[in-house]
């Protein structure tokens, strides 16, 4: 008879037969520093737009040229990670709504085109103004402001698709944190945006960037801590390397922000608040990338969750 008072321990799962119980993913950290220059290109647009309709044209030519910046690197690493040129072409050959990636590519191929065209139109003032350059001269400036209106209406998916993408993956930490991620994405691209407005642009033309900084840490920081609220899966966010880089982001975000309100025209005060709100986004997009690729190497991350689900819904929740 077998002796049922005696329970057995529960087992401490790490790893299936020596393997991970999760593949990682073989992304790179050419994909942080993409998700990064991509959410600069779209804040960028948004706010290059914002400076051509108010009349802010020392704000909307630096604003356009980071977007083209913004999106040539975005595209460069993304190449990069992808390892051969062909297979950017590739992903082109079809359109799958139901794929995070094959959308991403269909908007940054949208949206590079619409900010090198707005970004080039601010080189008219350069040209002669007569005979066909003068044409040129003169056409420029419109199809510039077109382009760069037609950049800023994609821009919000640039920005936030890549939140989707990562949550649209198995990884533990990125996957549960899908409500939050495209808001944390759009709060790091626009406070990326605003600070190198905040470094470039004139004086006497950023006061809308401050109020600017203001929102976008709002909207990231709630998001941020919603990840960090998800429980076990959230720990990555809030520990080890990942979380200092969360942090590091957290406490420039802050010290970006608050430069920014009291700057005014000080152009010191500017640069330090540009230069943290940027430092800040890249702290972040790098810490979440880093959260969900240890979330991917610990079992824990991925069993644990999913016991707690058949505790809950009993032995036919698997079925």
């Amino acid at each position: 008879m077998t002796d049922t008072t005696s329970p057995v321990p529960p087992a401490d799962f790490s790893s299936y037969y020596g393997r991970p119980v999760l593949k990682p993913p073989v992304w790179k950290r050419d994909i942080a520093g993409y998700l990064f220059t991509g959410g600069l290109a779209a804040g960028s647009a948004l706010i290059g737009a914002g400076g051509q309709l108010t009349g802010r044209p020392g704000l909307r030519t630096v604003s356009r040229w980071t977007a083209l910046g913004g999106v040539a690197a975005s595209t460069y690493l993304l190449v990069h990670d992808l390892g051969r040129p062909a297979r950017f072409h590739h992903m082109l050959r079809v359109a799958k709504l139901t794929s995070p990636m094959s959308v991403g590519t269909w908007i940054l191929t949208a949206f590079g085109p619409l900010a090198g065209v707005a970004a080039v139109a601010e080189l008219a003032p350069l040209l002669p103004q007569h005979g066909a350059l003068g044409l040129a001269r003169r056409l420029a400036p419109p199809i510039g402001n077109v382009a760069g209106l037609a950049a800023a209406a994609t821009a919000p998916a640039l920005a936030t698709y890549t939140g989707v993408l990562l949550a649209d993956t198995a990884v533990p930490s990125w996957h549960d944190a899908y409500p939050s991620l495209p808001f944390v994405f759009a709060g790091s691209a626009l406070a990326a945006a605003s600070g190198v407005g905040l470094m470039a642009a004139p004086a006497a033309e950023t006061a809308p960037l401050r109020r600017l900084a203001l929102a976008a840490a709002t909207i990231e920081l709630v998001g941020g801590r919603r990840m960090e609220r998800l429980g076990l899966t959230g720990e990555p966010y809030a520990h080890g390397r990942s979380g200092r880089l969360v942090r590091a982001g957290r406490a420039l975000l802050a010290v970006g922000t608050v430069a920014a309100l009291v700057s005014r025209r000080s152009r010191i005060l500017s640069a330090v608040s540009g230069a943290a709100l940027v430092a800040s986004s890249v702290a972040t997009r790098f810490g979440v990338f880093e959260a969900g690729m240890a979330s991917a190497r610990d079992p824990k991350y991925t069993v644990v969750p999913q016991r707690e689900r058949l505790d809950q819904n009993g032995p036919t929740a698997g079925r």
